[in-house]
């Protein structure tokens, strides 16, 4: 892993391991015009080839916004030969035109069993007095046990990466278990953050929230991509609206096309409510949540690449249209939102059972189909 990174000016200066805090000192000590800044701990953990350079440069980004001690670590587990190398340097950026805000970056390649070297020699090198935000990029790995979450204030993942989501999400919701601390913020469940913000705005109109009791169809309209996202989003909706789940559709129901899916919920009224989730390759990651009753539509739209949402409300004597923000479509500013808002996401942790259910039902109606 390291012969691409050993000259490569992004990671800044090689040092050898056991000289990292020597080193940083001096490399402070090079220029008193630089101010070393840091509110929290982040570290990127990535096992693909050449993504030291890619994450070194988001932090370049991130840190625009972000003061901390950025850790990067790269893992090839396949490697025969155990070794790790460090690189350090610092991204600065001007405060008022004038004096520079740097922030601290550590990289590390790591080969061969790395889950002691991880723990004993990459985290020793955090800041003990921040909180450590841990980014994990791609499928979860046998990296990722007890003694790894154990350490992490909050875990930051993107689902949408994942082949097999089932497993995956059983073992994130095994560590969530273990550690009421423990924040866990997944990528796809922020990108529905400004959809579910604007079917709560829709919802405090009294004509629909009047009508709310009358729903029986929802529809999601999504990128292939992000599944996870929209099975969230209606996870979060049936939750919030006391849903229960309903009987379970029949095969036929539940996969009309390969395109979509179908589940069942039952209102606290009793109303059978039918929700299909529909996959479309032209569909923005989130592109349509629409919610019907009687007399009642209910409708967030997003076209692929647009900047804007737009929302309506259209009952009997009665229309609303408004628009609003959208999230970032890309992974790192989606980090960035989650680091801005922060936050124990605390309703992730409340719909995640329900989101489990549904994830595991439709694997099971896909091995039978």
């Amino acid at each position: 892993m390291s012969e691409e990174f050993e000259y490569h000016p992004e990671l800044g200066r090689k040092v050898p391991v056991g000289e990292i805090d020597r080193e940083l000192r001096r490399l402070w000590a090079e220029d008193d015009a630089r101010t070393n800044a840091s509110l929290i701990n982040l570290a990127i953990y990535t096992e693909r080839r050449g993504a030291l350079v890619e994450n070194s440069q988001a932090i370049r980004e991130l840190t625009r916004e972000h003061a901390c001690r950025a850790l990067l670590i790269g893992i090839n587990r396949e490697a025969p030969e155990a070794s790790i190398e460090a690189w350090i340097t610092a991204h600065c950026h001007l405060l008022n035109g004038q004096k520079a805000v740097c922030c601290e970056q550590l990289a590390f390649a790591l080969k061969g069993r790395a889950t002691g070297r991880l723990r004993n020699t990459v985290f020793a090198h955090l800041n003990s007095d921040l909180p450590l935000t841990f980014w994990w990029q791609g499928e979860l790995s046998p990296i990722f046990t007890e003694r790894l979450y154990s350490l992490v204030d909050r875990f930051i993942l993107d689902s949408s990466e994942w082949a097999d989501p089932v497993s995956s999400f059983a073992r994130v919701h095994e560590a969530a278990a273990q550690s009421d601390e423990l924040i866990i913020q997944d990528l796809s469940w922020t990108r529905s953050y400004q959809f579910r913000v604007s079917v709560a705005a829709l919802f405090d109109d009294p004509v629909a929230s009047a009508g709310l009791s009358s729903i029986s169809k929802v529809e999601i309209v999504h990128h292939p991509k992000h599944r996870m996202a929209a099975l969230q989003l209606l996870a979060w909706l049936s939750v919030q609206a006391r849903w229960r789940p309903g009987m379970e559709l029949s095969l036929a129901d539940a996969r009309r096309t390969d395109e979509t899916e179908g589940f069942s919920f039952e209102s606290r009224e009793g109303v059978a409510v039918v929700a299909s989730l529909r996959a479309s390759e032209s569909s923005a990651p989130l592109g349509n949540l629409s919610l019907e009753g009687e007399g009642l539509k209910v409708e967030v739209h997003r076209e692929a690449g647009s900047d804007r949402l737009s929302r309506r409300l259209d009952a009997p004597g009665h229309k609303v249209e408004t628009h609003g923000p959208v999230n970032s479509d890309d992974s790192l500013g989606l980090v960035g939102e989650q680091l801005s808002r922060g936050g124990k996401n605390s309703l992730y942790r409340k719909i995640l059972p329900r989101f489990l259910t549904m994830l595991s039902e439709h694997d099971w109606h896909e091995s039978g189909s």
